[in-house]
């Protein structure tokens, strides 16, 4: 199965109509549920660039050599576009371990592998988690319990029990400052488990490949408290992340202009695996809930950036 690595730059221009009045500073530490990390701002001149790296597979046929080069190489892409790019964070977005091929004892050392070169550029950085990351070898929870271990700027965290269901505890949102003296974020940037793959040991079985029906009652419930502490949802903007795309994307692909978005029409998304929810019988709707929640409730939602990809034939997936 070839390794995709997929990388977006974004940069972002400082949103109109921040809050001027300063919520109370109790409610504010109540909110920020990163106390104990460096407050994330956008630059002087008003910009915040994000650099996403997807698929990147660490860990795939660790039996011959072509495994291991290729994590060199996705090691060595990184270590070059970093110091290029000077991005002010970065997002791994979703299968940074091909799970199936690792093994259970060193499977999560992987990990620091991965956010070597993050930890020694000294770049803050989100991880989601994608099918591949969930295997009889790997979890979703595993990943992100070692990346907070070994990754002082890892703003990765699962979200509170009962969030996510089977597999899916990689739900969380990170706060972005126009300044730092500021009470208020300008950006929130939204992190989402699309699940999928195998659960953990022996008697192994699938488990469900898209975000749980419970993420958007947290939606919900988290940007009323954020619209009650900071002020109006439409005084601040978002980015949303996640491994596979929703089922949406499908219908959207068909409108591409390929003049227009060269290269985003390349992979097929039509097949199994490609979209969430399409290895469910009766597919259409189960990541209904999740994909409403995220509209209804997010205002000012620039995009959705997902990774996955899909290997043809479709039965084949990334």
């Amino acid at each position: 199965m070839g390794k995709d690595l997929f990388m977006l730059f974004a940069t972002l221009g400082i949103l109109s109509g921040i809050a001027s009045a300063a919520p109370a500073q109790f409610a504010i530490d109540t909110l920020n549920p990163y106390l104990d990390k460096p407050k994330l701002t956008f630059r002087p001149d008003g910009t915040f660039k994000v650099t996403v790296f997807s698929d990147l597979h660490y860990g795939e046929n660790p039996w011959d050599s072509w495994g291991p080069e290729q994590d060199a190489n996705s090691t060595r892409l990184m270590k070059t576009v970093l110091p290029d790019e000077r991005p002010d964070y970065v997002v791994l977005n979703g299968d940074l371990i091909t799970g199936e091929n690792t093994f259970r004892e060193n499977s999560t050392t992987l990990i620091d592998e991965i956010v070597a070169p993050l930890n020694a550029a000294k770049i803050p950085f989100s991880s989601t988690h994608g099918n591949h990351d969930n295997n009889p070898n790997i979890t979703h929870l595993e990943e992100i319990e070692r990346e907070q271990k070994v990754a002082p700027l890892s703003y990765t965290r699962k979200g509170p029990p009962g969030v996510g269901g089977e597999g899916g505890p990689g739900n969380y949102w990170v706060p972005i400052y126009a300044r730092h003296t500021d009470t208020a974020p300008a950006l929130v940037l939204w992190f989402f488990d699309s699940r999928g793959g195998f659960s953990p040991g022996a008697d192994s079985v699938a488990v469900p490949d898209w975000v749980d029906e419970s993420v958007a009652g947290w939606v919900a419930n988290e940007t009323e408290m954020m619209n009650a502490v900071w002020g109006p949802a439409e005084q601040r903007g978002a980015l949303a992340f996640v491994h596979i795309p929703p089922h949406v994307a499908t219908g959207l692909q068909t409108q591409l202009d390929s003049a227009k978005n060269p290269g985003l029409n390349v992979d097929e998304l039509d097949g199994i695996g490609s979209v969430q929810a399409t290895f469910t019988p009766g597919n259409p709707g189960k990541d209904d809930a999740f994909w409403n929640a995220l509209n209804d409730n997010v205002k000012n939602l620039h995009a959705v950036i997902s990774g996955h990809g899909i290997n043809l034939p479709s039965t084949r997936y990334a």
